[in-house]
């Protein structure tokens, strides 16, 4: 396949969903990694604040109109909460509760969401091969968890449950965005996305009181890399790609990010990584295998 029969396909859209995977799975290890450092909403309110000013300058560098257009301001409200605002603030205090090998794994539970809200809203029937990459990603989930082994904690109840809710609100995000698609230029729409969603963190971290000096040179690199890649550059990859696949093939193959995410955890910050790990790792990749096929 050449560059111009690349580029709208079916294997462009899947390329930049695995990029937008890989990209958002380092995000966690990175972010527990700061809150070693820095409180909860005061890490996330600077990468987002920073994440924010990046798209601005990404779209002006592209000459995008930065204004959205009058009719759009709800929708625009809608996504930004979704996909962003609501998603950060509960997956920060997932990770307060849990490892990041345990966050990224149980928040990444979106494709039974995205699957089954695409069929009524969609028309996005589930088909037995799509109906089994959900099962084998989302088994592959809970034995990352540790559901029903002796890892399991009522501690870890509140981020569990943080990090369904921040699932479900993703999932929804993924077909609302597939059906009523934003009429703005991708950047600025992902930079409006990102200083509306930052918001609510910023309210949450005037209780707060970080000590910046603490912060290590690589906290900042941490920072540095949050703030460009998974905040701007990724989101602009999963747009553009739920125009290319169906949502729930895209929701599906991001469980790749789960993988990246343990990975890193185990690199970076020393988590387990044993042969349950392992497993759960090899269901999660058979299921989107399945779910790239179709």
């Amino acid at each position: 396949m050449g560059p111009r029969g690349f580029i709208g396909s079916r294997a462009e859209g899947l390329c930049l969903v695995l990029f937008t995977a890989c990209t958002w799975g380092l995000t966690w290890p990175q972010s527990k990694f700061l809150l070693s450092m820095l409180p909860p909403f005061s890490m996330r309110a600077i990468c987002g604040v920073a994440g924010s000013a990046f798209a601005f300058a990404l779209a002006a560098g592209q000459r995008e109109k930065l204004l959205p257009p009058r009719d759009q301001w709800l929708w625009l409200l809608v996504f930004a909460m979704l996909n962003y605002g609501l998603f950060v603030v509960l997956t920060t205090e997932a990770l307060v509760y849990l490892t990041a090998s345990e966050a990224v794994t149980i928040t990444y539970t979106l494709p039974i969401w995205a699957s089954i809200l695409a069929w009524p809203m969609l028309g996005e029937r589930l088909t037995p091969a799509r109906i089994l990459a959900i099962l084998l990603g989302c088994g592959g989930v809970a034995l990352m968890v540790g559901i029903g082994s002796v890892d399991a904690s009522w501690d870890k109840l509140p981020g569990a449950t943080m990090g369904f809710a921040a699932a479900w609100l993703f999932g929804l995000g993924t077909v609302v965005a597939k059906k009523h698609p934003l009429r703005m230029p991708p950047a600025a729409s992902v930079a409006w996305q990102g200083a509306i969603g930052t918001i609510p963190v910023l309210v949450l971290a005037q209780w707060e009181h970080p000590v910046w000096s603490g912060v290590t040179h690589g906290g900042w690199a941490s920072i540095a890399y949050i703030s460009s890649l998974p905040l701007s550059v990724a989101y602009l990859a999963w747009f553009r790609a739920l125009k290319l696949v169906p949502a729930s093939t895209a929701a599906t193959t991001v469980l790749v990010s789960p993988m990246i995410g343990v990975i890193g955890s185990a690199l970076m910050l020393g988590e387990v990584l044993g042969p349950r790990q392992l497993i759960a790792l090899a269901m999660t990749l058979t299921g989107v295998a399945l779910a790239a096929r179709g």
